[in-house]
This record gives structure tokens, sequence and C-alpha cells, in this order.
């Protein structure tokens, strides 16, 4: 079986990680108020599928797709699993920052961080009434 792993240079993968954890940490939206038009800080959720997809493609650099993304992670063999598995970690660090501090993304947060929003209700049932 011959060697799958792409020639992948691990501190540009990480350079360009938090080149895209600062854009999503950093970003604006255009509100527009009575004196004009004003920026106005609005983070994003950073999405491993964006980054692999489209962010480092737009970014000129040629990664892994998802499933190989996955399988090299879970691979504790393939060279890129611990780079993986931090980027992956630092996002979701960010992730449930957002989240948590700005109530946005309560479907991602329910769906890819393991969130609820279900109250714990605990319930007893009583055999017998004593009353003596």
């Amino acid at each position: 079986m011959s060697n799958t792993h792409k020639n992948i240079d691990i501190d540009k993968i990480r350079e360009l990680a938090w080149k895209y954890i600062d854009e999503c940490e950093f970003a604006t939206k255009q509100v527009v108020v009575n004196s004009g038009v004003h920026e106005v800080k609005d983070r994003i959720i950073p999405d491993v599928r964006y980054f692999l997809l489209h962010w480092l493609r737009r970014n000129d650099f040629e990664f892994y797709q998802k499933s190989q993304f996955y399988n090299a992670m879970k691979d504790d063999n393939h060279p890129l699993s611990d780079t993986i598995k931090k980027i992956t970690e630092d996002f979701k660090a960010l992730a449930i920052s957002i989240v948590a501090n700005e109530g946005k993304g309560i479907f991602y947060g329910k769906n890819f961080l393991g969130m609820h929003d279900r109250q714990q209700l605990e319930t007893k049932n009583v055999e017998k009434f004593d009353f003596e």
C-alpha cells in the first residue's frame, strides 16, 4: 500500500488556520444608522468544512478534502494528525466562545459542539405516602 500523505508544510497550515481564526474573531458588518454606515464587530463561527473546502483554496493552498482531513486526524501515525487535532480544537474554542457569549449559532452549538438547551428534571415515583 502506497503512502497517500500529501507533502504539506505544517507551519504554513498552522499559519493559515490562525489567519482564518483572526478573520472570524475580528469580522465586522456594516450597519446603517442615522449618522451613516458604521462597522460593527460581528464574530463568525469558524467551520472546518468551510476552511477546507473554500477558504484554503481561496488562499491558494491545496489541502485535504473533508473526509481525508478527518481520516488523517483519527490516524495517530499520520504526520498531520496532531496539527489537525490542534486546528480543530482552536476552531472549537472560538466557536464555543461565540455561542456562549453572544447567543449566536445555537443550531451549531447543538449539532457540532454537543451543547443542549434541555433542562434536567428529576422525578421520583412515590409508591406509598406515610402520614402517621
